[in-house]
């Protein structure tokens, strides 16, 4: 049974949604305002949520450029607390019950890895059952997926699941927070549960009408194995009339390829040997792009941008994510560019002590 939405207003719950949003980010002007008044901001946010009469802000908008160009929406911290309470207490508790098990992201026991070691398995079983690697992927995403999904069929989604009325009011607000019809904003800790909600009808077509066991879900980022060409074909046209009515349609980039070619998933290009084993190994543009960030740290931290510390703990979760991998060279190759960003450093600086001036009656190396 669905919880109370007394729980989203709940005074513990909303402190614990305030330490949660100001984790790491202290130092913000935002969450140093509402640090000021803390117990204040919450008892009117917690009086604005109980008679109904909180209405989510504006957003703030920028764009990020890694792995490519996508727009940010964030919002207030007064937003981020209610979504916190929200989402932890009442709206991914309850939107993830339908959930199968091969919808990997941003669910708790799940993500990335999880969803790795699915696809290692599946290759795995699929090759107990064929004897080889001979086979065929569907590789798929969803063009502008968070930018195409339409409120009204969202809606529709989430109250069929939500039973009290104030939890679907909120849903409704925080769903209609942006402009126009279509599209729901990536940086809302609530859209990441409506963006898995959204694709759910996919997944049990795929799993349950289609009967396509070797399939899994990252967001709007999905494959299926299977060891019939022409089946992928006839799938790939059925999905494509599941998705169309719901505002959405499959990317150009959306192929189908042989098996033993491996596929780019979560990062990681994997794929099956004719023995069966199965090779992970990190992805090229994943590779690139901390190489490229290696460099643009080096330079900050030689102007005083970044410190060592700041450049070593975001190393550390790429190389956290390498580590998953068959990439021990690949580890060893960075690891040794990323201590080379702090010996060039204290190079420099010597050199810099040794060419200083040296004054009238000074010999070079030699003070008074």
């Amino acid at each position: 049974m669905e919880q109370n939405f007394e729980v989203v207003y709940d005074f513990a719950n909303l402190y614990a949604a305030y330490r949660a949003t100001r984790k790491g980010k202290r130092w913000k002007d935002a969450v140093a305002k509402v640090e000021l008044n803390t117990l204040e901001a919450i008892t009117v946010l917690q009086a604005e949520l109980r008679d109904g009469l909180y209405k989510p802000g504006n957003y703030h908008e920028f764009y990020v450029f890694e792995p490519k160009r996508r727009l940010i929406q964030t919002n207030s911290v007064k937003d981020k607390i209610v979504q916190h309470a929200f989402c932890d207490n009442i709206l991914y508790p309850v939107l993830s019950r339908p959930f199968i098990l091969d919808n990997y992201g941003s669910q708790v026991g799940k993500g990335t890895h999880f969803g790795l070691d699915r696809l290692r398995d599946f290759m795995r079983e699929y090759y107990r059952k064929h004897g080889s690697a001979d086979g065929w992927v569907l590789k798929a995403d969803v063009r502008h997926y968070f930018a195409s999904i339409r409120h009204d069929i969202l809606k529709r989604d989430v109250n069929k699941l939500l039973t009290d009325p104030r939890s679907r009011a909120l849903s409704d607000a925080i769903i209609d927070s942006t402009p126009g019809n279509v599209g729901i904003p990536i940086g809302n800790q609530s859209s990441q549960v409506y963006a898995l909600l959204y694709l759910n009808e996919l997944d049990h077509y795929v799993k349950e009408v289609l009967r396509m066991r070797y399939y899994g879900r990252y967001m709007d980022d999905f494959y299926i194995i299977c060891e019939s060409k022409e089946a992928l074909r006839e799938a790939w046209r059925k999905v494509e009339q599941l998705l169309a009515p719901r505002g959405l349609e499959l990317n150009q980039k959306t192929q189908i390829f042989p098996l033993r070619n491996g596929l780019d998933f979560l990062g990681f290009h994997t794929y099956l040997t004719d023995t069966g084993k199965v090779i992970r190994k990190v992805r090229r543009s994943s590779k690139d792009r901390m190489r490229r960030k290696l460099r643009k740290y080096a330079v900050m931290y030689e102007n005083g941008a970044m410190t060592r510390k700041q450049i070593e703990e975001s190393y550390q979760s790429w190389r956290s994510h390498a580590s998953h991998g068959q990439c021990r060279e690949l580890i060893t190759k960075y690891d040794a560019v990323c201590a080379s960003i702090f010996e060039r450093s204290v190079k420099s600086n010597h050199a810099a002590e040794n060419q200083r001036p040296t004054r009238k009656g000074e010999s070079a190396g030699h003070k008074d």
